[in-house]
């Protein structure tokens, strides 16, 4: 019995350095890669994995987020925000921002993306993981706490 209680230890002790070893090759493999960019002038549309959010037109309403109402904020006023929320922004033009957002554990890598609409009036949020299935509704907490503060300053 004592043999077998050592075994089962050993083995649940393993299977958890495997399971910690791939949740720490993904986050560095998360590392490599960079957002996806606008396609077509607008955000790129969410997969089908529950670790996206996007506020686009047509994005379907697991996935959707309201944009940023009424926003007469330029691309360049809004760094401070993504970086008092953990963000390092990494490419600002005029009508588009990119952040990367890293997790404390593992290191994954979240990209949060930013695309002024001047004819609807509002700055769309796409906000999505870069690997794994779930993100635990991280994404949309980012995405809506990112919309309260930019829709506070106007």
């Amino acid at each position: 019995m004592k043999q077998f209680i050592i075994i089962a230890l050993v083995a649940v002790l393993g299977l958890i350095l495997l399971i910690s070893g791939y949740l720490m090759l993904q986050g560095y493999l998360s590392r490599s890669d960079s957002p996806p960019g606008l396609s077509d002038g607008r955000l790129t549309p969410c997969g089908e994995k529950p670790n996206a959010v996007c506020s686009e037109t047509g994005t379907d309403t697991a996935h959707f987020v309201e944009p940023v109402g009424l926003c007469l904020l330029s691309m360049s006023s809004v760094v401070a925000d993504v970086e008092s929320l953990g963000g390092k922004v990494i490419h600002v033009e005029t009508g588009y921002l990119a952040a990367e957002f890293s997790s404390s554990v593992f290191g994954f890598v979240d990209d949060l993306e930013l695309r002024k609409d001047s004819v609807a009036g509002v700055i769309h949020i796409r906000s999505a993981s870069r690997v794994g299935y779930s993100d635990m509704g991280v994404n949309r907490k980012r995405a809506e706490q990112l919309r309260a503060l930019l829709e506070g300053q106007q």
